[in-house]
């Protein structure tokens, strides 16, 4: 396990990316322009790098890495900030995407469980 945290807050608006196959995860510290769109977390350091073919899950939902931004780490670490993509990329686009593989997005709540191992 080298990530963990749970889901504090869910903005009004932040269902609005499942179409697109994307979650945007941000620390309770969100900027006003984004909080409506994020999923809250408690800001929890990570205790080593995160690379393809680690497991992201929520609660009991797993999704296998497959592809990690330059600043995913940084980002997760300061600000509990990333975008997650369930499209299965092997080539990380944006530097702050996590990408997983392209299957059903979970169900996440309030109090929900996030982990990387």
């Amino acid at each position: 396990m080298i990530f963990e945290t749970h889901v504090t807050h869910i903005g009004p608006e932040a269902e609005m990316f499942r179409q697109e196959k994307m979650l945007i995860l941000f620390g309770n510290d969100a900027p006003e322009t984004l909080a409506d769109y994020c999923y809250n977390i408690q800001l929890s350091p990570s205790t080593d790098e995160i690379t393809a073919g680690m497991n992201f899950s929520f609660d009991d939902q797993s999704y296998k890495i497959t592809a990690v931004g330059d600043v995913v780490k940084k980002n997760l670490d300061d600000l509990g900030h990333i975008t997650l993509r369930f499209d299965g990329s092997e080539t990380a686009e944006l530097p702050g995407t996590l990408y997983v593989e392209d299957k059903e997005l979970p169900t996440i709540t309030i109090g929900t469980k996030i982990m990387i191992k």
